[in-house]
């Protein structure tokens, strides 16, 4: 019998799965064919961005499908309204790309999860303080995965997720360097691979995603 929370689920599916796609597409109609081949390939949670069109009847369409099998992250949530409004459409996480109090508050009112990003430690202890359950950083390509290891040995009890440039190539050594999950869009939104291949790749890539976090955590560098 499962007795955590909605939020707690929400978090623990995160880290246990270690990959948080953040789609955006130019029309919000277009996401639940994605969102059935995330789910299909092992993804538990989905973040959208809410810059895309119509992106609260989309989040309503995929919960009444999915139920809480697929877990919902707003993405870009700049404002209280926003969060208030994409809670109410079922998602069951709010993502902002910096620290908001406003929209921390409605996230914690709400009793949903709250990824504010963050860059710099303060920034880091600040979205800590204000009660995030994980914290991105943003824009993590400008650092690299050897900044998540050295944030990682000031705050190790922190829950980080790199965002914002995470390739193939450098999600495994995030994961080797303490981040709990990876993030990024462009790993899952390629328009000519769909195009080609339909959504079936997608399912791939979220294989594959999944299995190189499982590999990198198990050759995670030991903090000090």
């Amino acid at each position: 019998m499962n007795t955590m929370s909605l939020r707690e689920e929400a978090v623990h599916l995160t880290k246990t799965t270690g990959v948080l796609p953040a789609i955006k597409l130019k029309d919000g109609r277009d996401l639940l064919p994605y969102a059935q081949a995330l789910y299909d390939g092992g993804i538990r949670v989905m973040e959208v961005t809410m810059t895309t069109p119509g992106v609260l009847d989309a989040f309503r369409a995929i919960k009444h499908d999915f139920g809480g099998k697929l877990h919902l992250a707003s993405g870009t949530t700049l404002t209280a309204a926003a969060a208030y409004a994409a809670i109410q459409a079922g998602v069951s996480i709010i993502v902002s790309p910096s620290l908001d109090l406003e929209v921390a508050k409605v996230a914690h009112t709400y009793q949903v999860a709250f990824y504010p990003g963050a860059y710099t430690a303060r920034e880091v202890l600040d979205a800590m303080q204000a009660g995030a359950h994980i914290v991105k950083i943003f824009p993590a390509a400008l650092a690299g995965p050897r900044y998540m290891l050295n944030l990682k040995m000031v705050y190790p009890e922190v829950n980080l997720v790199p965002s914002g440039g995470v390739s193939i190539d450098t999600a495994a050594e995030y994961i080797r360097c303490g981040a709990c999950a990876i993030s990024g869009a462009r790993n899952f939104v390629d328009a000519e691979q769909i195009a080609q291949h339909g959504t079936g790749w997608i399912t791939e890539q979220a294989r594959h995603y999944l299995a190189l976090v499982a590999e990198a955590r198990a050759t995670a560098y030991p903090l000090p």
